[in-house]
């Protein structure tokens, strides 16, 4: 029997902001059976999730993926440029992922409090101008970048990483 098409966005419409539905039997997706999960945002937007295999746990599971990604994009591409380093050695690329870590805190919590006095300007699709680290890591080199114009401030902010 043939299965009807439908899209993703008409077959989860009932859902409401904060629910979820996992489809009971795997679907044919490109000529592959997978299992198909959604959660409604908060935002009204449709999170949808295929899997291979774990329907029960694919959204959540997805939520850490992503928490680990924008980890690493940090670390990468908008923060830290670790590629750059090109260290191969193990343990040297360990240290430096530690201390890339507490800077990455640093920045973090100095992007909090710069927010707190500050906010960032919420653009028209509802998303901030620039994420908190960003926001954190840019002061935070302004600062180290001028230090002996901005001594005071850098001692402010060394609080910051005294409470991490």
């Amino acid at each position: 029997m043939r299965q009807k098409k439908l899209s993703a966005k008409i077959l989860f419409a009932h859902l409401q902001p904060g629910q979820r539905e996992i489809l009971n039997s795997p679907r044919l997706v490109w000529g592959k059976l997978v299992y198909i999960s959604a959660l409604k945002l908060d935002d009204g937007e449709l999170l949808v999730v295929i899997s291979p295999n774990s329907p029960k746990t694919a959204i959540t599971d997805y939520g850490h993926r992503w928490g680990i990604e924008t980890l690493f994009g940090m670390f990468k591409t908008r923060g830290f440029c670790l590629e750059s380093t090109h260290f191969t050695h193990s343990e040297r690329l360990s240290k430096l992922i530690a201390l890339m870590a507490l800077a990455m805190c640093w920045a973090m919590k100095v992007g909090q409090w710069l927010h707190s006095h500050t906010p960032i300007k919420i653009k028209k699709h509802g998303r901030r101008e620039r994420s908190l680290f960003r926001y954190g890591l840019d002061h935070l080199r302004s600062i180290v970048n001028d230090l002996d114009l901005k001594h005071s401030e850098f001692l402010e902010c060394l609080y910051f990483l005294s409470c991490t």
